[in-house]
């Protein structure tokens, strides 16, 4: 008599804890590779895996078995094969995953739910009450300053962090001049730094998926002798040495993409204070642009 012999696990290429994002390490990318090799029963809560990945990060390996309509033993076994020991695992892949800002979704109530409404709008309060806690001890105070008081201000954003950093350049020029960004579209860095020495500011963007030369490019900034501002998000949090001031904005939200209303509510509260600290000069400057929106009709309705 023959004993039968489990399967042979399939190898991963990368540490099942913290694959790098996109890696043939992922858990969906090791499904793909093994699904010709799975049994029916395993191939079944495998494409369950792949409709409910972010659910991992929830639910037990005997849930799963319920959802997915197989033995919790098969769920073991289909985690054995894809390289990883146990649903523990598991669980801390996909957690490490989401906290990288890979967009997974989120166990719950759909995102366009009623449930799902007001779970995003609880998440954004809470973000929103966060950062402002962190802004009470003095931050904002000394961030206004440092962009009032700047001779020239640079603002520097990839990614997704370059909306917000074209936010930021968009609302301070409105209260004073020389406000540029960086990089612009197609362009490299180093020729915006060249000029930039004691007396400037830059307003460095940095959310999390960010280049992987990241700090680097915090070191050249700060090299150049200008104050460095980092907006970033908890996970820049290792960065903060290197920057003059630096403000955390959260970005966690119960739908798949990370959000950055906290982000934008902070550029509008820090371009306000920077106008409403020469009042008469920011007037004056958006007098001044009106009139020139009337004179090239760029703008309905000014």
């Amino acid at each position: 008599m023959t004993t039968a012999q489990a399967p042979a696990p399939i190898p991963a290429p990368a540490p099942a804890s913290a694959p790098a994002s996109g890696a043939v390490g992922d858990i969906e990318h090791r499904i793909e590779a093994a699904m010709p090799q799975l049994t029916p029963q395993e191939q079944r809560v495998a494409e369950f895996i792949l409709d409910h990945v972010s659910e991992l990060a929830v639910y037990n390996s005997s849930e799963l078995a319920g959802m997915s309509g197989v033995s919790k033993a098969t769920v073991s076994r289909l985690y054995r094969r894809l390289g990883f020991a146990s649903s523990h695992e598991v669980r801390e892949h996909v957690l490490a995953r989401r906290s990288a800002g890979t967009p997974l979704g989120a166990a719950g109530a759909p995102a366009a739910s009623p449930e799902g409404v007001a779970a995003l709008l609880a998440s954004e309060r809470e973000n929103l009450a966060r950062l402002l806690d962190a802004l009470a001890g003095g931050t904002l105070h000394a961030v206004v300053s440092a962009l009032v008081e700047a001779r020239e201000v640079l603002v520097v954003g990839y990614r997704n962090s370059y909306p917000v950093a074209l936010h930021v350049r968009e609302q301070l020029v409105q209260c004073r001049g020389r406000v540029r960004i960086a990089p612009q579209p197609g362009q490299s860095l180093g020729e915006d730094l060249a000029d930039l020495g004691e007396g400037d500011v830059v307003v460095l963007v940095g959310f999390r998926r960010r280049p992987a030369r990241f700090a680097e490019i915090l070191d050249a900034v700060v090299a150049t002798g200008a104050r460095c501002i980092l907006i970033t998000d908890p996970s820049g949090r290792a960065l903060a040495a290197r920057a003059d001031l630096i403000i955390e904005c959260p970005l966690e939200s119960p739908a798949a993409f990370d959000s950055y209303a906290s982000a934008m509510s902070l550029v509008s509260l820090v371009a306000s204070a920077v106008l409403g600290a020469d009042i008469r000069r920011g007037r004056s400057r958006i007098a001044g642009i009106d009139a020139t929106y009337r004179g090239l009709a760029e703008i309905e309705g000014v």
